[in-house]
């Protein structure tokens, strides 16, 4: 049985679930960002899954940063590059982050992990950003 690390719960807002992943919006708002979080039992590494899965892990990474992107467009500060990563070194579920990162964000060129505190998104972008990554995952028709 799938159990979402509560960590998850006090950083991030669910967006729904994909075909293998639950999706999040993590709550940052300097970074259009999506935490994927494979919903498999007691997964901690890529190695956990089963190649049909880490191939649909890939398709669901692809699909995030689309998602991504949609909503670095929606809050009017795009998002040129996407940064990918797959760290667990603090919560050890397995999860993977697509963020969409711009030379103009306060971490450009390094890394968004341990370089500030988050910052919370306003009602307004929070959810602006919630319906353009909804939209873009297929979650909800666009409007």
């Amino acid at each position: 049985m799938f159990d979402l690390d509560p960590a998850f719960l006090a950083t991030s807002q669910a967006l729904g679930d994909l075909a293998l992943c639950h999706a999040r919006l993590q709550a940052d708002a300097r970074f259009p960002w999506i935490v994927l979080i494979p919903r498999v039992e007691d997964a901690r590494e890529l190695e956990d899954l089963a190649p049909d899965q880490r191939r649909m892990l890939m398709d669901e990474v692809l699909a995030a940063g689309h998602a991504v992107r949609a909503i670095g467009v929606a809050l009017d500060r795009p998002a040129p590059k996407l940064n990918v990563g797959q760290l667990g070194n603090v919560t050890p579920q397995l999860h993977v982050h697509v963020v969409g990162r711009r030379p103009a964000d306060p971490a450009w060129p390094g890394p968004v992990w341990g370089f500030s505190a988050a910052e919370a998104y306003s009602d307004a972008d929070l959810a602006t950003a919630i319906a353009a990554a909804k939209v873009a995952l297929g979650f909800e028709r666009d409007l």
